[in-house]
């Protein structure tokens, strides 16, 4: 459906957390009245509707990802499954009856529970500002195949992670700059370069609002599973911690309060060795 530009700039001021929800009624309800083209009335009229049932629209979590069913067209790991099996947990957490108990006052989006998950490193879903961020990676190794020095992986580093300092020796990687995109493996001809790791990073408790929070990440790749268990560990934390229904990030202290087991990164045991 076509968009007037005065509709257009007023839907982009609608806080992006609820954009995609507000556009589509709008959208939805323009149709049901006949009309082919959305007017600033319209979206207008829709928010006012939307903002008078704002509770009845909360479902008590939100799960994003970046670019839905059909996945990041740069991604370092495909996360279709892990994201039913996110979704089949938070529906059984009946969050919104959690928040019902223990909000004062009507529900707002901003009370529920965020989760979103990036299958690269640009994170588009913004995870390090949700109260559980996860973010696809493969991590680099080297194996025993001989480098041509064709330099591709150097060239195709956007963190200059991978550095080849002699013509004559084999690519160096800076895992402290590596973002575990996946890339240099994937221009790799001589299979010098192979993925050591392929899972997920996590990150935790962060938040937008008068007190913004960046998300604290997690010092592991983790597995599928493993992602799984995390979300049931902040959801069992936060179910025991809030109150008042406080967003996570209010209420987390650390890791090890989940009951989380940390250890060391595998290139930080690669520095140790």
């Amino acid at each position: 459906m076509q968009w007037t530009a005065e509709a257009e700039a007023a839907i982009k001021k609608v806080p992006f957390f609820v954009r995609k929800r507000v556009r589509a009624r709008v959208e939805d309800e323009a149709k049901q009245a006949g009309k082919t083209k959305v007017s600033l009335a319209d979206v207008r009229l829709t928010q006012e509707r939307y903002l008078a049932k704002m509770s009845d629209e909360v479902r008590g979590y939100q799960l994003e990802t970046c670019f839905g069913p059909g996945g990041c067209p740069n991604r370092a790991i495909d996360s279709d499954r892990l994201v039913e099996r996110l979704e089949q947990i938070l529906k059984r957490s009946d969050l919104r009856k959690f928040l019902e108990a223990h909000v004062k006052g009507g529900l707002k989006h901003h009370h529920e529970f965020r989760v979103t998950v990036a299958d690269c490193p640009n994170a588009c879903s913004q995870p390090q500002i949700k109260d559980m961020g996860i973010v696809g990676a493969a991590e680099p190794v080297m194996t025993e195949e001989p480098c041509t020095l064709c330099q591709l992986c150097v060239e195709v580093c956007a963190e200059d992670a991978v550095s080849l300092k002699d013509p004559d020796e084999t690519p160096v990687i800076d895992y402290d700059r590596c973002v575990r995109c996946g890339k240099c493996m994937e221009v790799c001809p001589a299979g010098t370069l192979a993925t050591g790791n392929r899972g997920y990073r996590v990150l935790l408790a962060g938040k937008l609002g008068r007190h913004p929070r960046l998300a604290e990440e997690l010092p592991e790749i983790y597995q599928e599973d493993e992602v799984v268990s995390i979300l049931e560990s902040c959801l069992d934390y936060y179910n025991r911690s809030s109150k008042r229904g406080e967003r996570f990030a209010e209420i987390y202290q650390d890791a090890e309060s989940l009951g989380l087991p940390i250890t060391h990164t595998s290139h930080e045991k690669k520095r140790a060795n």
